[in-house]
């Protein structure tokens, strides 16, 4: 009996909710509109009104949680439906309806190329926010302002003359320019890129044409000037853009080995033992600091700190107070044959041997830290940045090195005589050997173990004759010395595109106003 009684209550429950969702599916209808309507109906819920009108806040809040877990299902739905528009706000269209454009285009200027591109196409008002807000030129000024490639890339193509502040009396650009501007750009960066991948360059040659011995040991450059050390024991200057030598610094009695300026001086190293300050922009001779007793193979200074070494197999850690007033703080005594190379930091000095090893020492203490070591052979050349330490040897191979933890990262191999130049930044290294060849190497790759050897040099430019001793580089282009007494610079950037080559164009959709 319990069993037919429990059966009957389920039936009739079920039944009561069939009668209830079928009275609200008949809500249309005029009986339903009669009750809606009826006075009893109206003056139950005006009251109701009035007690729910004096709660505060969350007395409200409370009681409709209540009524809503009394509702069914399809209330909910007929409920949630009601609240739907109620929550969706367009809030980009009302800020400049309040006079609040500003805000609606702070807030839209968060947005990337692809997110700027589809906030076109909401409406006509967000096109005119991101239009009037000249958004694709604040996009454009945040890249430069972010990104060397694009900074470089601006200056280059003379398109940052309509960015930022623009001088009294220039004509301004409209909305368009710049979103024309932006995807040509783009290209540009995909052309450079592919170019660096492909090995397509256009090449300079500078012939030093020395007169005693032939060799171009070292360099330096910018967008006006390259300054180079060569093996007649001179410094010679070239203009950047014509390629003619424009000042010779001569005092130097040996081969000049290692040099590096900045705005104001050139510091330079020689087989002469000596250290020399220049006056970058007269030439004259500020400084000769004599502490090696051998020939200095490299130096680096930055931030008021010098740090040279020898062939005598010392390092010497200098305090810059001006040129002419440099003095020496510490002696690093540790390396058991020449020490070829050093770079630092403000945490690390780094520094690489003929011994196989690479040391780390403390900046501020000038204290040892650890040794590198799993080179086969001697080590000549080094870059160190954050914890990344990228080396070259007598042995043939690259090696990539943590410097926190003293590992081998990877070993790159692929030249076949010993590796004397070697630089990086965020996506490539460049590397320059013996056999005359210079080689582009991807370094995210490099940095991935699941990466396969073979895929990790990109190119092999093969111009220069004769052993390759120094080289830089940077997003647009390779400058690089060599014995063949040549300086060569591998331009990336001002290569013709082929007419059967030429990429098609970015696709960004515009709106039709």
């Amino acid at each position: 009996m319990s069993d037919i009684h429990e059966s009957n209550m389920e039936t009739s429950c079920i039944e009561d909710n069939d009668k209830k969702i079928e009275g609200t599916q008949l809500l249309p209808s005029s009986l339903n509109k009669e009750l809606l309507e009826s006075e009893e109906f109206i003056r139950d819920r005006d009251l109701c009104m009035k007690y729910f009108e004096n709660w505060c806040e969350g007395q409200q809040v409370v009681f409709v949680e209540h009524l809503l877990s009394r509702m069914c299902h399809y209330q909910h739905g007929q409920i949630n439906a009601f609240l739907k528009p109620m929550l969706q706000r367009d809030f980009i269209s009302a800020l400049p309806a309040k006079g609040l454009d500003h805000i609606a285009e702070n807030i839209l200027a968060y947005l990337d190329a692809k997110s700027l591109c589809a906030a076109e196409l909401v409406c006509k008002e967000w096109y005119r926010v991101i239009s009037e807000g000249n958004l694709w030129k604040k996009l454009i000024e945040r890249k430069v302002h972010t990104d060397s490639l694009w900074k470089g890339l601006s200056e280059r193509r003379s398109w940052d003359q309509y960015l930022f502040k623009q001088r009294h009396g220039d004509t301004s650009k409209d909305h368009k320019f710049y979103r024309n501007l932006y995807p040509q750009i783009i290209e540009d960066i995909d052309r450079i890129e592919n170019n660096w991948r492909t090995g397509r360059h256009q090449l300079q040659r500078i012939h030093c044409l020395s007169e005693t011995s032939k060799g171009v040991y070292c360099l330096q450059y910018d967008d006006h000037k390259i300054i180079s050390g060569l093996r007649d024991n001179t410094i010679k200057i070239w203009n950047r853009h014509t390629l003619e030598c424009i000042q010779v610094l001569t005092g130097h009695t040996g081969s000049v080995l290692c040099l590096q300026y900045d705005e104001n001086i050139i510091i330079s190293g020689s087989s002469d033992s000596t250290v020399r300050v220049w006056d970058v922009h007269s030439g004259e001779m500020m400084n000769t600091l004599i502490h090696h007793c051998e020939a200095v193979l490299h130096l680096r200074f930055c931030d008021g700190i010098m740090v040279t070494c020898s062939k005598d197999r010392s390092i010497a850690v200098w305090d810059m107070q001006s040129p002419t007033e440099i003095n020496l703080r510490r002696v690093l005594v540790g390396h058991r044959a020449a020490v070829n190379v050093v770079d630092f930091d403000e945490k690390y000095i780094v520094s690489a041997s003929g011994d196989r090893t690479i040391k780390v020492w403390n900046t501020s203490t000038c204290e040892f830290v650890r040794t590198l070591n799993g080179h086969k052979r001697g080590i000549a050349c080094l870059q160190y940045r954050e914890r990344l330490v990228v080396s070259g040897s007598s042995d043939n191979t690259i090696r990539l090195w943590d410097i926190e933890c003293g590992a081998c990262l990877r070993v790159l191999e692929g030249h076949e005589e010993l590796v004397r130049c070697i630089r990086f930044d965020s996506k490539r290294i460049v590397s320059g050997a013996y056999d005359g060849k210079i080689k582009v190497w991807d370094l995210q790759a490099a940095l991935d173990p699941r990466a396969p050897a073979a895929t990790l040099c990109l190119r092999t430019l093969v111009e220069h004759s004769g052993r390759v001793f120094r080289l830089q580089f940077d997003e647009f282009q390779i400058v690089s010395s060599s014995h063949d007494d040549t300086i060569l610079i591998w331009d990336f950037l001002n290569v013709p595109v082929p007419e059967g080559q030429r990429s098609p164009p970015r696709s960004y959709t515009y709106v039709t106003k």
